[in-house]
């Protein structure tokens, strides 16, 4: 590997230099052969001897014939802790400070880190950060035997052959791997410490699930520098969709992890029988199905990270997005069998080039199967069960700008019933104003039985953009650019969209799939007055009075909770009081005087408990 065009940060390069020994690599082909630790029975265990604890196990890598498999050793380490992040540095930041948590300067364990890589035999590769029209470049180290580690990262966000570089490039960032640290000072926590210096953004993962690093650590320097530069990366997936009358309707889907991003680009399941199941109610088991005779054609643009950026804007007052990474870090938790999700399945099975699995139960040699997720304890399957796939491998993908023409927004909604009241009172989906939308950014409900992170027991919020999680800046920032992108964005239609359940039934992610088949049909035809009512709770914007797909009319009972039997207007109403309670609590945190006036405007009327028409009032749409 050549560092000859490569601008590394001094550190970085002693580093490289003192080392016990180091190996670089070209190629994620090169990382799949190295995560065996040169290993041949296609098993191997990543381990390390940590001061006044022995030796611990970290994780079981297997090669299998469609890749490389993970299993970790801990259940804890299976998901992402929400609470991972901590910055090191002074700039400004509205986030928890290593100092105060910890009473002392970062430059003491930073030090003792680079100390650790030193003794080690490590390895490292460049990747590139975000599109290539104008990607900004970093470099991972981590030790030799954490190498599954930087094969995801290299798929997630792509590697560099260094030997075909033809003009010098910056590294902008730097990710530092020193598992053992989660041990000796974190209490065996995951840990991510973000140091942006003025010469680099430095990520120092102390753990080797890639979820809070390699794939959110990331996340974290595309959002600094899009805050820096007046910019956003949404937290979103993007599809196109072609109806059967060869309508194309540009979808992006956002939300906290677990909102549907990944399901949004996912074929509908059809019944054995044909047809396609809505719900099923969870107190009598009664189940109600609908006939679509064809879906529309997907197109995917991307899965999770999106990038919008000034270079794509064309005037046309609809947002325009493009994909931020390499490849999907795709959770397959709703793939219990074979046939639930052909596309996907084919992909993985039949693999034209390696790919990560992670909590998949696999043999050495074998070959992983999405649906066959690791068990936590016994009949507890691992509910974050994941597969790294290279966004080109998806027939179809789309690899440039796209205007949106539906931006969605997903919540996980937990059942709903008199006896029971939640927020599950969210229809099969609701028509959002602008204004209205923006408050949803904002607050973004982490929701029910989250699979992707350690659970809290009670709601929680995924903040500014659903991202704010992976962002180490100040949250009004993100939130003045968020409502910039609405204003300027005004023929973009917002709606949202629930999954898990809608009151009594259960619906997994059918609501936002039948939204997409619908909106399809409809292309940009806008609403007649009949079609939709204000909604009884007002931060749900409008609801819908029918809904009819080729033909077959959905149940009232799931665009209008409260018609159904085990809700009623009494729970409805008392869910409409979590959930306006729970905007309440969440959005006054806003209120600071680096918001925008229109911001607050829109914040005191949910704090004022205004009605549909006065978010209407404050954007108009186009």
């Amino acid at each position: 590997m050549s560092l000859k065009k490569i601008k590394l940060p001094a550190d970085t390069r002693a580093l490289l230099k003192k080392c016990k020994s180091c190996t670089g690599f070209n190629s994620s082909a090169e990382l799949v052969d190295a995560s065996l630790g040169g290993n041949s029975d296609n098993s191997f265990e990543v381990k390390y001897q940590v001061e006044g604890k022995g030796e611990i196990s970290e994780a079981t890598v297997h090669r299998v014939t469609n890749g490389i498999s993970v299993n970790y050793s801990e259940v804890y380490m299976r998901r992402r802790d929400p609470d991972t992040m901590i910055v090191a540095d002074d700039k400004p930041s509205d986030k928890p400070r290593y100092a105060d948590l910890y009473g002392q300067d970062f430059e003491s364990l930073r030090n003792d880190t680079l100390t650790w890589l030193e003794n080690q035999a490590i390895g490292y590769f460049v990747f590139q950060i975000g599109p290539p029209e104008f990607a900004y470049y970093g470099i991972a180290i981590a030790p030799a035997n954490a190498a599954f580690f930087c094969l995801g990262l290299s798929l997630l966000q792509k590697i560099v052959d260094t030997r075909e570089l033809k003009d010098e490039i910056s590294i902008k960032s730097v990710v530092y791997v020193a598992p053992t640290f989660r041990h000796t000072h974190f209490d065996g926590k995951q840990k991510v410490i973000h140091n942006r210096t003025d010469e680099v953004y430095e990520i120092f993962s102390y753990n080797l699930y890639p979820g809070p690093s390699a794939k959110k650590g990331i996340y974290g320097v595309l959002l600094s520098i899009g805050e820096e530069e007046g910019w956003s990366a949404p937290h979103c997936s993007a599809v196109q969709s072609t109806s059967p009358y060869d309508n194309v309707t540009t979808f992006m889907h956002e939300g906290a992890s677990g909102g549907g991003k990944s399901e949004m680009l996912q074929l509908i399941v059809r019944e054995p029988e044909g047809s396609v199941l809505i719900g099923e109610n969870i107190f009598t088991g009664e189940r109600r199905s609908t006939t679509i005779p064809q879906f529309c054609k997907i197109s995917p643009v991307c899965d999770d990270m999106g990038i919008v950026h000034p270079s794509y804007e064309t005037g046309g007052m609809r947002l325009r997005i493009m994909d931020a990474e390499h490849g999907w870090f795709i959770r397959t938790d709703s793939i219990t069998g074979y046939g639930f999700e052909p596309q996907i399945e084919r992909l993985t099975i039949n693999a034209s080039e390696p790919l990560l699995f992670l909590n998949i139960k696999t043999n050495p040699g074998g070959t992983a199967l999405i649906w066959n997720h690791i068990e936590d304890e016994p009949g507890k399957p691992c509910p974050n069960p994941r597969v790294v796939v290279p966004r080109h491998l998806f027939p179809g993908v789309v690899n440039e700008p796209v205007s949106v023409d539906v931006r969605s927004f997903g919540v996980r909604t937990p059942p709903c019933s008199a006896e029971s009241p939640s927020y599950g009172i969210i229809g099969i989906f609701h028509i959002l104003p602008p204004a209205l939308a923006w408050l949803w950014r904002l607050v973004s409900p982490r929701g029910h039985a989250n699979p992707s992170i350690v659970e809290a027991e009670k709601m929680g919020s995924e903040g500014v953009g659903s991202y704010w999680p992976f962002a180490t800046g100040k949250k009004v920032r993100h939130a003045n650019l968020i409502l910039e992108q609405i204003i300027n964005n005004t023929v973009t239609q917002y709606v949202l969209t629930p999954n898990q359940h809608v009151g009594a039934w259960k619906v997994g992610f059918k609501p936002q799939l039948l939204m997409r088949e619908y909106l399809t049909r409809r292309g940009n035809a806008k609403f007649r007055p009949d079609q939709y009512q204000p909604a009884r709770c007002p931060i749900l914007g409008y609801e819908l009075n029918y809904l009819t797909i080729e033909g077959s009319k959905i149940p009232s009972r799931f665009f209008k909770v409260y018609r159904q039997e085990a809700v009623g207007f009494e729970g409805y109403d008392k869910g409409a009081e979590i959930l306006t309670g729970f905007f309440k609590e969440q959005l006054p945190q806003y209120l600071t005087p680096d918001l925008s006036d229109l911001g607050r405007k829109i914040i005191e009327v949910c704090l004022n408990d205004g009605d549909i028409k006065d978010y209407e009032s404050l954007i108009r749409k186009k």
